[in-house]
């Protein structure tokens, strides 16, 4: 038994937007074959999207009971667009995830998508997904939270979050407007420097503003996943603790910091010695499952979780036990 946390989908819902728009991203046709064009290239519509009952056999086949999905991350420029546009793309993807959860009760909960380029437009929908089936709350772009002053821009939807006790989950993507991305394609070893390097790095950013400053104290019905284990945070808690004795020796030790009540990280594509890390800075029971929404990812997480020196009730909390505590009362789970 299970609960994937970290579940992406790219929504066949979008196929026909994409049909009429008229500039990347789109659906083009080439000699009497569909196209999906992006700035980043051009690929077959055939398999571009994702499929319900494909799905649930990868999750019946690993022994995944209930997926929380989420927009898949190229999939998110959805929420980037003026409001006009963004709107109503993300009611569209989001009452897709609603008829998944009725159609598949305990199967699938949904992070919902929302139109980032207007606050008070971002928090109406938000309000409204969260009376949907299925919702527990939100995915918001990790550039949003690297420093302490950009996550105020984005404090409506906290308040949001914390008036109706969802959850945020902070994934590494830009915001509305900004520089993207931020390793150029044509740099050596593109894939490994934007896609994990620059990922994790940003997502020890995050990190940072939620346990080194006092941004989330207004929230505290409010929950935050971050994902992949919080970015680089296990491997350098002791370097911060060490610059602490340094530099500020009279303030408490960082690795005193991490240990919130509604923070989470997950496990998501890292191995059996990582997650030993992530105990060891977070405790087992503030670490959930992900696989990315693949077959080949929950593999993989299953495989580390098994091969970690970690004891059956720590696995058990990181595999179903915390993610059901997170999803409770939100929505149903197998």
């Amino acid at each position: 038994m299970a609960i994937d946390m970290h579940s992406h989908w790219r929504p066949p819902v979008l196929a026909d937007f994409l049909r009429a728009r008229t500039e990347p991203p789109r659906i083009v046709e080439r000699d009497g074959v569909e196209m999906l064009e992006t700035p980043r290239g051009t690929s077959p519509v055939d398999g571009a999207f994702d499929d319900i009952e494909e799905r649930l056999r990868e999750m019946d086949e690993t022994g995944i009971t209930t997926a929380v999905l989420s927009t898949f991350g190229a999939f998110q420029w959805t929420e980037r667009l003026p409001a006009a546009e963004s709107l109503p793309l993300v009611r569209a993807i989001n009452d897709e995830f609603q008829a998944y959860a009725e159609r598949y009760p305990g199967r699938f909960a949904f992070y919902a998508s929302l139109p980032l380029a207007d606050m008070e437009a971002a928090a109406s929908e938000f309000r409204r997904v969260m009376a949907l089936s299925g919702a527990i709350g939100v995915i918001l772009p990790g550039n949003a939270f690297v420093t302490r002053e950009t996550a105020e821009a984005y404090r409506p939807l906290l308040e949001v979050a914390n008036e109706q006790k969802a959850v945020v989950m902070v994934h590494w993507n830009p915001r509305p407007d900004d520089d993207w991305p931020r390793v150029e394609p044509k740099e050596d070893n593109f894939v490994y420097r934007l896609g994990t390097l620059d990922m994790q790095a940003s997502l020890s950013s995050n990190m940072m503003t939620f346990c080194f400053t006092d941004y989330l104290d207004d929230f505290p019905d409010a929950r935050v996943h971050v994902h992949n284990l919080g970015g680089n945070i296990p491997y350098e808690i002791e370097r911060l603790d060490h610059r602490n004795y340094l530099d500020s020796p009279d303030r408490p030790l960082p690795s005193s910091r991490l240990r919130r009540g509604n923070l989470f990280v997950d496990c998501n594509s890292f191995g059996a010695r990582a997650i030993e890390a992530g105990v060891a800075a977070y405790g087992a029971d503030k670490i959930v499952m992900g696989t990315d929404g693949t077959k080949f990812g929950a593999e993989w997480t299953f495989k580390a979780l098994e091969e970690a020196d970690l004891t059956e009730d720590q696995r058990d909390m990181i595999r179903h036990g915390n993610a059901s505590g997170l999803i409770g009362g939100l929505a149903d789970i197998s």
